[in-house]
């Protein structure tokens, strides 16, 4: 198999196994992220994929999800997308679910009915590395789009039946703008239908421009009880019913799982309760350990 490092598996669900079709980010500039930096994005040639595909159908041939990888997959154009999921299908016939990543922007070039192609041949289920809602934070950490693009893009998933989830990175306005952060992020996700959001806690890591914004005194980060106010504020404005996780965030009890409205007041009961009685000593401590997203 070929990989090129890093290697991002999706910690929601541990799909299997991995195909490499790309590499590194098309973007590469939010200032919170330097996972893919250093490695230029790139396609993997068809006959790669195959040698790679052949190898999965001797080892895991009844396989029946997938992940493709890397950053964002989507990207690549219809025609050349399409022709990989035929290889998939060709290789792999018991496959059911396609599993990628992508940018909002990787949907503008692609139409509803180029969507829905895709999903019949087995890409059912998109992870946006979504991030905000508020076209204030967007701008401010380099995502590329605004909150208009990801309902625009969004509908056109939802024309075609696809899945996907939405990804709140917690924190990543700093506390000038929290506020505003959460509660845009909250109604911009809430005008859409996503599948899954999941709710994320900033880490500042070296080598980030964020980081280095800090540094100077440019970007005011948030507190552990910062980022759970703020976590809160999102929460009781979503209202989109989905299956909601955290990670980063929250200790002690955790809010993941499915039917987000059925289960909203008992979410907003424990992350009260979390901001009032947490060890938020030990989670600064978590969080200083991490190393990548």
């Amino acid at each position: 198999m070929h990989f090129t490092e890093p290697v991002y598996r999706n910690p929601y669900w541990p799909t299997w196994p991995l195909l490499e079709v790309t590499r590194g980010c098309t973007h590469n500039r939010c200032k919170f992220c330097t996972m893919y930096k250093g490695v230029p994005f790139g396609v993997a040639p068809m006959d790669q994929i195959e040698e790679d595909l052949a190898e999965l159908a001797a080892t895991v041939p009844h396989a029946r999800t997938i992940q493709l990888l890397s950053a964002n997959p989507l990207a690549l154009a219809y025609d050349k997308l399409a022709a990989i999921l035929e290889k998939v299908r060709a290789y792999l016939p018991e496959m059911e679910h396609v599993y990628t990543v992508g940018r909002v922007t990787d949907l503008r070039n692609k139409t509803v009915e180029q969507l829905r192609s895709l999903r019949d041949l087995g890409m059912d289920e998109i992870s946006l590395g979504t991030e905000s809602g508020d076209d204030w934070t967007l701008d401010r950490i380099h995502k590329g789009y605004h909150a208009e693009d990801i309902i625009e893009q969004c509908a056109k998933l939802d024309g075609a039946g696809i899945r996907y989830w939405h990804s709140f990175l917690n924190g990543v306005a700093g506390r000038s703008h929290s506020r505003e952060h959460a509660i845009s992020s909250a109604k911009v996700f809430s005008q859409t239908n996503p599948m899954l959001v999941g709710a994320g806690g900033l880490t500042l890591f070296p080598g980030t421009p964020l980081l280095e914004e800090a540094e100077r005194g440019e970007f005011d980060p948030l507190s552990e009880a910062g980022m759970l106010e703020e976590l809160l504020l999102f929460v009781e404005n979503l209202t989109c019913d989905c299956h909601f996780t955290t990670h980063h965030t929250v200790g002690g009890h955790d809010p993941s799982g499915p039917d987000f409205l059925a289960r909203k007041d008992a979410i907003i009961a424990a992350l009260r309760h979390q901001i009032e009685h947490g060890d938020l000593d030990r989670m600064a401590r978590v969080r200083a350990s991490k190393r990548s997203l």
